[in-house]
């Protein structure tokens, strides 16, 4: 919003609580009184029905899960070599209701147990409903960070990707605010600070989770809408940390 002065001052409010599939029916109705921004994973029918600024804010990142699990739990992951492996065991995925993962994994042929209330997941998990709950490389530290709970672990060797990014959406006629969005987040690109953002937001957890030492499974996302999911390589590239996402290949590549 900084970089886009030329449409007037702004002030940012966050909304009331609300979970993730109300904030899209609301902004699918345009109540604007209710939430005019949300961050989320972009689908076709969610393109169909708001405004999307196809830029994914993270990189890219959302895509690469890994595993949060509890200690007592860790041995179900050992020697995994296979994504046959991980369904053999019956290593079940937790996700929150409204989040297109769910399609995702299923359509690879694993379990999911969903709720509502991120929150509860944690909580599932704790429990032993599911063994797995599936979080995004730029989010899992951070996630953990605000539970300081030792029953929460990430697990270490395993990386499930897939192919979702990650938008800004707006209401389906807040046209002005989508491309005041959009042409901040260009200019941002431009000048390198959306680089920057990166390094300082992201750098340091990717690193934490040894990406480069984990067994990758790519899994397919059949419900992509069309055009482009990423930004450019050069610019995650230019990123302080050297992983070559991109280039990670499961020695084990079922749908």
């Amino acid at each position: 919003m900084n970089k886009t002065p030329e449409y007037g001052p702004y002030y940012l409010v966050r909304s009331q609580e609300m979970n993730q599939g109300r904030a899209l029916r609301e902004m699918a109705r345009d109540n604007r009184k209710a939430v005019q921004v949300a961050n989320v994973a972009t689908t076709p029918d969610r393109e169909d029905n708001m405004l999307a600024v196809q830029i994914p804010i993270d990189g890219g990142l959302l895509g690469y899960r890994v595993c949060v699990t509890t200690p007592q739990m860790l041995d179900r992951f050992e020697g995994v070599e296979r994504l046959a492996d991980v369904r053999e065991r019956h290593i079940r995925f937790g996700q929150g209701r409204h989040w297109p993962d769910i399609r995702v994994l299923e359509a690879n042929g694993l379990d999911v147990v969903t709720h509502t209330r991120f929150e509860t997941l944690f909580e599932m998990l704790d429990s032993g409903r599911f063994e797995c709950f599936a979080r995004g490389v730029s989010e899992v530290v951070y996630d953990l960070k605000l539970q300081k709970d030792p029953r929460f672990v990430v697990e270490p060797t395993l990386m499930f990707t897939y192919t979702m990014p990650s938008y800004f959406f707006v209401g389906s006629g807040d046209y002005p605010l989508a491309v005041r969005i959009q042409l901040g987040l260009e200019r941002s690109i431009a000048d390198g600070s959306f680089v920057e953002y990166l390094n300082r937001y992201f750098t340091e957890p990717l690193e934490a989770l040894n990406l480069t030492g984990r067994r990758v499974f790519h899994l397919g996302n059949p419900w992509l809408p069309g055009g482009t999911y990423g930004i450019s390589k050069d610019v995650l590239q230019k990123m302080k940390v050297q992983i070559q996402l991109g280039d990670t290949r499961s020695p084990d590549l079922e749908p």
